[in-house]
């Protein structure tokens, strides 16, 4: 493979010396093919054209020492070699119109000639890629050495350095580990979310929409990646956090907003609003489906172009602010109904995300259940615990089919403060475990009675294909597959399922093979037919 470097022509450094004289001083081109275990095969050399005399001067000088390496002229029109808009633009034009063949070259990008703004450049070009290869910077020789210097390589693939890859796997899985709560969640779903939100907390100050049913933990989500934006420095200010189904009426606007004083009756001072408040921060909108039309209005200005003006008003305000919010509505369907602006669903869908409900991710339930405990001996004061019976009795409650968790983390959090206050000494007994549970279903049976029909269904479900593959279904899959059993177990064979099945589409075909569509049916689910069958002798 040969190698190909990538160099300034050195203006002064290159220029050094006069006759024989030029050989007793350090010249960096020159230098980099002087070094024994350094081939050079071929220099690309780019300069400015009024400089072609001490360009040759150098290849002359090259060749003397390296015959072998070969010396390419590339001409660039740097009117001023410290503009970086002028600069780069010259640079990245010869990345981009050179034929890089990196299957039979391998490429070093010079970055000890030219102006500290070409060297800067050269390094960005370097590392996103655009000059491909690894960078190379020569140095000077010792004095009492004498000789042509030394060079070092600079690998700009990170991914190569074992440590430092390993400092970046560490960072981010502390940073995934923060959002999480410190919860060590199993959920594949849920933790594949967060890894995206732990990327986007760090790179973006875009908008973020979280959607999610009531207690699925939208709001202490968006605590968290204010917590570790903030630890990184990418806000300053503060999070303000506000659920807008408290705001009503002109008090939305005003709240928001802000207001002069005597703007309206009791606005007996002026009022800097939230969104002022947030400057440099965050803001968090929660129920955000409960904002009226003029303060949607106002809101999607104030998020594209970071001004509003407050009630009352002449001039406007602003804020730099990052807006998260959340709902438990769908914003699309109140869009059609004229209920929630399109354009506002628009700007702020960049990057959406719908939080499980704690029933949908029910493995980490266990987790979660060790966080709330730990929460209320921290809040309390005071060493919380199960005893073993009673521990085992809870989970095999919470984790059964009688366990709805309506209320979705914020029952989790109820339950275990109830439990813990009546607890004797901080131990939770089995007697708790009961009471709770008691509780739990009067205040869940409403719920219950609803879906019961559910429950069932999807007890028959993971019954017949596993509560895995089960759980990656639609609600139509599980109708489907529970209908399909419940004929095929009152029949004496496919051929008699299928006629049952197929009793008025059969007829519009020249010939029927009912067994074979049930086939087909049970086939893509893993299903047997002699699983379900109740065959009677004849």
């Amino acid at each position: 493979m040969k190698t190909v470097a990538i160099s300034l022509l050195g203006t002064s450094l290159d220029d050094r010396g006069h006759g024989a004289k030029r050989w007793d001083a350090w010249r960096p081109t020159l230098s980099m093919c002087q070094q024994d275990d350094l081939i050079v095969d071929r220099l690309e050399l780019l300069f400015q054209p009024h400089f072609q005399k001490l360009a040759d001067r150098v290849t002359k000088d090259i060749e003397a020492v390296s015959p072998e390496t070969e010396v390419v002229y590339h001409h660039l029109a740097l009117e001023d070699p410290w503009d970086f808009e002028t600069v780069y633009s010259e640079l990245f034009d010869f990345s981009r119109n050179y034929s890089f063949k990196p299957e039979s070259e391998r490429y070093l990008t010079h970055i000890t000639t030219g102006t500290h703004v070409a060297q800067i450049c050269l390094y960005l070009l370097t590392e996103t890629n655009y000059l491909p290869g690894a960078l190379i910077q020569t140095s000077p020789p010792n004095r009492r050495d004498g000789g042509p210097g030394s060079y070092q390589l600079i690998d700009l693939d990170l991914s190569k350095y074992d440590q430092i890859a390993s400092r970046f796997t560490q960072e981010q899985a502390l940073s995934i580990d923060r959002l999480k709560g410190g919860i060590a969640t199993k959920n594949k779903k849920f933790n594949a979310m967060i890894k995206q939100i732990e990327k986007i907390s760090i790179r973006s100050d875009e908008p973020i929409l979280l959607t999610g049913p009531t207690g699925a933990g939208k709001t202490q989500l968006a605590k968290r990646i204010f917590e570790l934006k903030k630890d990184l420095g990418k806000v300053s200010g503060k999070l303000v956090a506000v659920n807008c189904a408290t705001l009503r009426g002109d008090n939305a606007m005003s709240a928001l907003f802000g207001h002069t004083k005597g703007s309206f009756t009791g606005a007996s001072s002026n009022r800097s609003g939230l969104l002022k408040e947030a400057d440099q921060g965050l803001l968090f909108l929660d129920e955000i489906g409960e904002l009226g039309l003029d303060e949607q209005a106002m809101l999607l200005r104030a998020v594209e172009e970071k001004r509003f003006l407050p009630v009352g008003a002449d001039a406007e305000a602003s804020s730099e602010f990052q807006l998260i919010v959340g709902t438990n509505k769908n914003l699309k369907a109140m869009a059609t109904e004229g209920l929630f602006r399109k354009d506002l669903i628009t700007r702020i869908n960049l990057w959406s995300y719908e939080l499980p409900s704690l029933s949908e991710r029910i493995e980490d339930f266990e987790p979660n259940l060790d966080f709330e405990v730990a929460r209320y001996s921290q809040r309390y004061g005071e060493q919380l615990g199960f005893n073993k019976q009673a521990r085992k009795r809870y989970l095999k409650f919470a984790l059964s089919p009688e366990a709805t968790w309506a209320g979705n983390f914020r029952d989790l959090n109820a339950s275990v403060t109830r439990m813990g206050v009546l607890s004797e000494g901080g131990r939770i007994d089995e007697e708790n475990v009961n009471q709770e549970i008691g509780r739990l279903k009067d205040d869940w049976k409403d719920e219950l009675a609803g879906s019961s029909s559910q429950l069932s269904l999807r007890s028959r479900v993971d019954a017949l294909i596993g509560p895995e593959e089960a759980a990656n279904l639609d609600l139509y899959d599980h109708i489907l597959i529970s209908g399909i059993a419940e004929v095929c177990a009152s029949s004496r064979s496919m051929a008699e399922a299928g006629r049952k099945l197929f009793n008025h589409s059969r007829t519009q075909k020249a010939s029927n093979n009912d067994s074979h569509r049930i086939k087909q049916l049970l086939d893509k689910y893993g299903i047997r037919f002699q699983d379900l069958s109740v065959k009677t002798q004849t």
